[in-house]
């Protein structure tokens, strides 16, 4: 199965890197490499994650990765990350249904 990040993925993933490289800049895009491996190891068991709850839509699960929350849809033949944030706060629908 194919693994796919949308745009607004990769952006969120730019956004948390530069945030981090303010004080920190080996540490940021050692997080980042760390958010993409966790991203990655969904691509052979899908359905590890849980269904996102703010959602209740099977196909649409997340999994976290220390204080994120890596947000994807399974399809036929991929599966898109299509968000990337902090777990303290909620996900927001157009967050994911513009992507």
């Amino acid at each position: 199965m194919k693994l796919l990040w949308t745009k607004e993925s990769q952006l969120r993933l730019l956004e948390i890197e530069e945030y981090i490289a303010r004080d920190n800049p080996t540490a940021a895009i050692n997080f980042v490499d760390e958010l993409i491996t966790a991203g990655e190891s969904i691509v052979n068991k899908p359905g590890k994650g849980r269904i996102v709850p703010e959602l209740s839509i099977e196909n649409i699960r997340e999994i976290i990765h220390k204080n994120y929350r890596i947000v994807y849809i399974i399809k036929k033949k991929s599966i898109d990350i299509l968000t990337v944030f902090e777990a303290h706060r909620l996900l927001r629908k157009d967050e994911i249904f513009d992507s």
